[in-house]
C-alpha cells in the first residue's frame, strides 16, 4: 500500500517555517510501522496548487494522509478536493484539530474520508491496517468516516498514558536543514547569541494543558495533561545536537511547566547534562508567587532560558473570569517581576473581543503591559468550535452559517467576528491606537502598520 504524507501550509506569506511536530510523530509511527510512504512538504517548499496538482498527477497512492488546526479549514477544504480531482480512489485521512473539532461537518463539506479525532499516533496505524486488509473501521476508536450516506463516529480513543513510549521524531524523512536555516526567523530578539548562526529547532516537551479557557480548543483538549520526563527530553536534546548543531530549543507546548517540581527538575537536569543551549518555553501565570521563587528561576536561566512566555489576555477581571483562566492581574505582575528580576525576558499574549471588552478594559490592558515593559501578541477573540465562546457565538446568532465562518478562519491578528457593543471600526482603531501607545512608552520603533503581526521581534529598550 503506498501512502502519502502532506505537510499543510497554513500560512504562505509568512517567513516562518516551523518543524510540524505533530505530523512528525505520525510520520515516524508509520515508518516503524515498516509502511512505505512519500512525503510532500508544501509548508517547507512553499508550493503553489498548480505545483501540488503537477506532483499528484504524476503519482498514485492509495492513501493520502494530512491535518492542520481548525483555522486552516478552507486550506484543507481545497488541498482535499485537489487529492480528490487527481485521485478519486485513494482514501484521504485528515487530523489535527479541524478533525478532532468538527469531525462530522468535515466529513460532509469536504473531500475528507476518515477524520482522526484526539491523538492520532496509535489511531493512524489501525487505520492503514485496516484499509490494507479491508477490515471495518467501526473497530477503530477515534475515527469519523461516512458509510453508505451515514456518519458514524467511534468511541473515543483514550489518551497514551506515557509520552515517553512514543520516542523520538525521525526527522531525517523531513528536509530538516531547510527549517534550521529559518529558525532565526523564529528566534526572539532578546537572543543572547548572534542569530545569524542560531541553530534552533522545535519540540514538544508535554501534551495537554491543566487550563480550559473558554476560547481555546487545542489538539489535546479533554486529554490529561502528560508531560515527558526531564531525561527523555534531554535525550532528544542530545540528539539533535549531535545530528544538526542545534544550540537552541523553542519548547512549543501547549503549557511546558505547570509546577515548581518539575520546572526545578527540568532545569537542574539540564545543568547536570551540561548542555549548552539557549532556550524558551511557557508555563502558566501565577505559577512563581513568591520571592522564594527566584532560586527555581536562577535555576531557569543556569540551565539557558532567556524568556518565558505566560499570558495574561486581558487585565479585566471580569473578562479574566468569562475566560476561565483562574488568574488575576496580581499574580501575572509579581510572576512578571520576578522572571524579570533574574533577566529572563518575559513574553505575553492578549485576546480582545469578549462581550465585556470596553475601550476602557482595552487601555487597561496596555497598561498592565506597559507596567511590564512587555510589547504584547494582540489577537482578537477567535471562536474555535469545541470551544465555550463558539456555542455562545453560535447561540447568539453572531455565527450563523457554519462553514462560511469556518472559511472567513485564519489567524487571530485579523478581526473576523466581533461579539462587543463596539463597532467594529471603534473596536479595531482602539486597539491600533493603544498598541501605538504601548510601542512609544516602550521606546520601541516599530512600523504602525504592523503594530499587531511583528510583535516578537522586538525588545523594549528599558
Amino acid at each position: 500500500m503506498k501512502v502519502l504524507i502532506i505537510n499543510v501550509c497554513m500560512r504562505p506569506d509568512s517567513r516562518v517555517k516551523m518543524f510540524p511536530i505533530g505530523l512528525g510523530y505520525i510520520a515516524t509511527a508509520i515508518k516503524k510501522a515498516g509502511y512505505d510512504f512519500d512525503l510532500l512538504d508544501i509548508d517547507a517548499l512553499r508550493l503553489s496548487n498548480e505545483e501540488v496538482i503537477e506532483y499528484l498527477s504524476k503519482q498514485s497512492y492509495d492513501v493520502v494522509c494530512m491535518g492542520a488546526i481548525v483555522t486552516a479549514y478552507k486550506t484543507i477544504k481545497q488541498l482535499t478536493q485537489l487529492v480528490r480531482d487527481q485521485q478519486p480512489d485513494t482514501k484521504i485521512i485528515v487530523g489535527n484539530t479541524v478533525a478532532s473539532s468538527i469531525p462530522e461537518h468535515l466529513i460532509e463539506n469536504t473531500q475528507t474520508d476518515i477524520a482522526v479525532m484526539g491523538e492520532g499516533d496509535v489511531t493512524i496505524l489501525e487505520l492503514l491496517q485496516a484499509l490494507e486488509k479491508k477490515d471495518d473501521l467501526n473497530n477503530i476508536n477515534g475515527i469519523c468516516f461516512k458509510i453508505d450516506g451515514k456518519i458514524v463516529r467511534t468511541s473515543d480513543r483514550k489518551a497514551i498514558k506515557d509520552i515517553d513510549t512514543l520516542g523520538i521524531i525521525d526527522r531525517t524523512i523531513f528536509d530538516i536543514e531547510m527549517y534550521i536555516l529559518n529558525s532565526k526567523e523564529q528566534v526572539h530578539a532578546a537572543y543572547p547569541g548572534d542569530r545569524d548562526n542560531v541553530r534552533s529547532i522545535n519540540i514538544n516537551t508535554a501534551r495537554g494543558c491543566i487550563a480550559n479557557c473558554t476560547f481555546c480548543y487545542h489538539a489535546f483538549r479533554g486529554f490529561p495533561y502528560r508531560p515527558r520526563t526531564p531525561d527523555n527530553i534531554i535525550k532528544e536534546m542530545a540528539l539533535l545536537i549531535e545530528q544538526y548543531g542545534i544550540n537552541h530549543f523553542t519548547f512549543s507546548d501547549e503549557l511546558t511547566f505547570f509546577s515548581k517540581k518539575q520546572t526545578l527538575e527540568f532545569s537542574e537536569k539540564v545543568i547536570e547534562s551540561g548542555l549548552k543551549i539557549n532556550w524558551t518555553g511557557d508555563c502558566r501565570a501565577g505559577l512563581f508567587d513568591s520571592d522564594e521563587d527566584i532560586i527555581i528561576i536562577e535555576k531557569m536561566k543556569q540551565a539557558g532560558c532567556y524568556g518565558m512566555f505566560f499570558s495574561l489576555e486581558n487585565a479585566s477581571s471580569e473578562i479574566l473570569k468569562a475566560m476561565n483562566k483562574h488568574i488575576t492581574v496580581d499574580m501575572f505582575n509579581k510572576q512578571a517581576s520576578l522572571i524579570n528580576k533574574v533577566g529572563i525576558s518575559v513574553w505575553t499574549s492578549l485576546v480582545f473581543g469578549y462581550p465585556q471588552e470596553t475601550t476602557e478594559t482595552i487601555a487597561k490592558t496596555f497598561d498592565v503591559c506597559i507596567e511590564n515593559n512587555i510589547f504584547p501578541s494582540i489577537g482578537y477573540l477567535l471562536p474555535q468550535p469545541g470551544s465555550v465562546m463558539f456555542d455562545y457565538a453560535v447561540e447568539h446568532n453572531f455565527i450563523t452559517d457554519i462553514d462560511d465562518y469556518l472559511h472567513q478562519m485564519g489567524d487571530r491578528q485579523d478581526l473576523r467576528l466581533n461579539l462587543t457593543q463596539m463597532s467594529d471600526e471603534e473596536f479595531e482603531t482602539t486597539i491600533h491606537n493603544e498598541a501605538k501607545r504601548c510601542n512609544q512608552e516602550l521606546g520601541l520603533n516599530m512600523d504602525e502598520s504592523n503594530f499587531i503581526k511583528t510583535q516578537f521581534y522586538q525588545t523594549p529598550k528599558k
